[in-house]
């Protein structure tokens, strides 16, 4: 058992799963010295290059031109919109409840799947929802003094854009591997960030040492070598095990944050967020228990809805 549990599929799961739970404290302290736009263009330049870098050993394939305009859309929602709504509402809002928001994400790229797609939408994934975005409200209310904090709300439209992307992947992910489709869309967020340029240019020269550190630590860690060993996990275990690997995201984010950053976050926003992912599994069982995927993966694809930081 503890052979297993050592192997290297293993570690690079639960190192995925620290990668991305440290994203959202790490955001809260590039935000400080870099502000919203410098850390989003940052994260996703040095997150792009090092995955252009890694590209011709991880045999990475150049996309069809008929694949660009998904990879133009997953790029604009899942990485541009996402690293800017998610920076914006962090500055309000702290890291773990931040987390806590992000991971209804699923709830979105299921029902998008279900009107355009074709997928059938059942009582467990209309069920499922209600309760995931029920949690979400909790915990928006949570945020807020008399009423929903706009921030939270923010963060909320980050997880709505992060289910665009992972709806919007999943018809390329029938041709390409998850690391593939990251790095395409990585890129094609970069490109669409080059309007940020000015203010990064303006905030990277007054940045603190630490803003500067957080930012590189986010494109290389949790953006750039969380999808390549995402896709290495996924590529060998179980569907079912590596998607219920990413409940402990929020959780692992919440200890990662009490510790780093010394934030202690409220119990209304903790049930609320339990119910949220009480939602998300909802969805998640009934998806595994009528997709063959459960075998093994072979392809190093994404789980539907997979939710990072």
């Amino acid at each position: 058992m503890s052979a297993r549990v050592a192997s290297p599929r293993f570690l690079a799961l639960v190192g995925t799963v620290v990668l991305w739970a440290s994203a959202f404290p790490a955001i809260r302290v590039g935000i400080d010295g870099l502000g919203v736009a410098a850390l989003s263009f940052l994260r996703l330049l040095v997150a792009a290059v090092a995955l252009l870098a890694v590209a011709p050993f991880a045999k990475v394939r150049l996309p069809r031109r008929g694949d660009l305009t998904l990879i133009t859309l997953c790029g604009a929602t899942g990485m541009t919109a996402y690293q800017v709504l998610l920076n914006w509402g962090e500055v309000h809002v702290e890291a773990g409840t931040a987390s806590l928001l992000i991971a209804i994400a699923p709830v979105f790229s299921v029902l998008l799947g279900s009107l355009f797609l074709g997928e059938r939408l059942t009582h467990n994934i209309v069920a499922g929802s209600v309760v995931a975005l029920v949690g979400a409200a909790v915990v928006s209310l949570a945020e807020g003094t008399g009423g929903f904090s706009v921030s939270a709300l923010v963060i909320l439209a980050a997880a709505v854009v992060q289910g665009v992307y992972h709806f919007a992947s999943k018809p390329l992910l029938r041709h390409y591997t998850g690391l593939e489709v990251a790095t395409y869309a990585m890129v094609a967020g970069t490109v669409f960030a080059l309007p940020l340029i000015p203010a990064t240019w303006h905030a990277t020269l007054h940045a603190p040492p630490a803003a500067l550190a957080s930012a590189a630590y986010l494109g290389l860690l949790p953006s750039a070598l969380g999808f390549v060993i995402w896709a290495y996990a996924v590529a060998r275990l179980p569907l079912a095990v590596s998607t219920a690997a990413l409940y402990l995201v929020p959780p692992v984010a919440l200890i990662v944050s009490f510790v780093w950053l010394g934030e202690v976050p409220r119990p209304i926003a903790l049930a609320g967020g339990a119910i949220s992912v009480a939602g998300v599994i909802l969805i998640s069982r009934h998806k595994q228990n009528h997709n063959p995927a459960n075998a093994p993966a072979v392809d190093g694809s994404e789980p539907q809805g997979a939710a990072c930081a």
